[in-house]
């Protein structure tokens, strides 16, 4: 059932992946980048996908249960995994894939999220030295992001969201409409991430000055009104709905960091102090810690995004940087929030490292803004 048992689960395989080879084509003008770009991530990522087939179906996991639960069909549609199930339930039983055929459709959409990084850092690096280019091309082939946003489940819808808004908040007055769906796949699987950025973009709108006032303050006043409107959404996700004074939010603070400490990348975080909690959401396992080959890969992972914020950091500290028209505010208020947020609650560094991608694109790009030096163009020194 989970892999080839019929002429009709090769062919739909087959159908899935030239579908996305097709996508990854048409969408390189869309994002800027070239067709070999786009084909070589399109072809690194379902390399993941199918490595994340083999794991999932090894050693188990919440893709399996997604699957199986979509072939009963008598689902209740609900934000989080009842939406996973249900358009999981759409390609299983309507459309007949198969487990791999379906994983090859979820890993489309974390293709395309991938695809929207890359072009956004390829934005950003356009006009810097090479060693920051090659720097920017390296970083979207980590593993970590490939490998959990390319199987079925919330992390490659969540990692769809958040590269479209990425890329959408690089050009805010002219790719809105990219932003509002991309929140809008975030709703469906982490209510209480999409009420950060709805806030976060409501926000930021009212201090971005590269739309006229009337224009940045309508948008962020919608943008607020949602946030209302999400605010018992999220809360009921997040089973916060009962919170009413502070004592409540330190008892849920310690419940959810004590969540899974019997798993291996248990860690007890709840009486760190919040920037140890911070650093070590971001940045452990370190090599000295990883205790198997997947936690070795993750720990040189992380001395990567280490090194970058470290010369970021001192980026920041020493030059002002001058916008491209991004809006920025928006990328630090969703990333911090949203950082503070998930460290704070989280004990289980084999859940970070999956959490950590739905805010980190945007911290990288922030990181490679700033660092090596704008090259001037011929024409400007003619």
């Amino acid at each position: 059932m989970l892999y080839i048992n019929s002429l009709w689960d090769v062919a739909g395989s087959i159908i899935v992946f030239i579908l996305g080879l097709g996508i990854a084509m048409q969408m390189c003008g869309y994002f800027k980048t070239t067709s070999n770009r786009a084909i070589i991530l399109y072809l690194w990522h379902t390399l993941f996908c199918l490595l994340n087939i083999w794991f999932i179906t090894t050693y188990g996991g919440d893709a399996v249960a997604y699957y199986k639960n979509g072939l009963t069909r008598n689902l209740d549609f609900s934000l989080g995994t009842g939406a996973v199930t249900v358009l999981t339930s759409y390609l299983s039983s309507i459309f007949g894939l198969s487990f791999f055929a379906t994983s090859l459709v979820y890993n489309i959409f974390g293709f395309i999220g991938l695809l929207a990084f890359d072009a956004s850092l390829h934005f950003i690096t356009s006009q810097k030295n090479k060693a920051v280019c090659r720097f920017a091309e390296f970083i979207v082939f980590l593993p970590s992001i490939s490998f959990w946003s390319s199987g079925i489940g919330k992390d490659s819808l969540a990692f769809l969201s958040i590269g479209l808004v990425l890329w959408g908040a690089l050009n805010v007055k002219k790719r809105v409409l990219i932003i509002i769906p991309a929140i809008l796949i975030m709703l469906l699987v982490r209510p209480h991430i999409a009420g950060v950025l709805v806030f976060a973009f409501g926000f930021s709108m009212l201090l971005y000055s590269r739309i006229s006032l009337l224009y940045r303050y309508a948008i962020g006043v919608l943008a607020i009104t949602a946030f209302v409107f999400l605010i018992p959404l999220g809360m009921n996700y997040t089973k916060t709905q009962n919170i009413s004074n502070s004592k409540d939010i330190e008892k849920y603070i310690h419940t959810r960091a004590l969540y899974n400490m019997q798993g291996g990348g248990g860690v007890d975080i709840s009486n760190m102090p919040i920037p140890l909690q911070v650093v070590t959401y971001l940045f452990r396992p370190l090599p000295f810690e990883a205790k198997n080959v997947p936690f070795l890969v993750v720990s040189l992972e992380n001395i990567v995004l280490l090194y970058l914020f470290i010369i970021g950091v001192n980026a920041i500290i020493k030059k002002r940087y001058r916008s491209s028209g991004e809006n920025r505010f928006f990328m630090w208020i969703y990333s911090l929030i949203t950082l503070l947020m998930l460290s704070t609650t989280t004990a289980n560094l084999g859940i970070s490292v999956r959490q950590k991608w739905m805010f980190t694109p945007m911290l990288i790009f922030l990181m490679i803004s700033v660092i090596g030096k704008r090259q001037v163009p011929r024409k400007s020194l003619t």
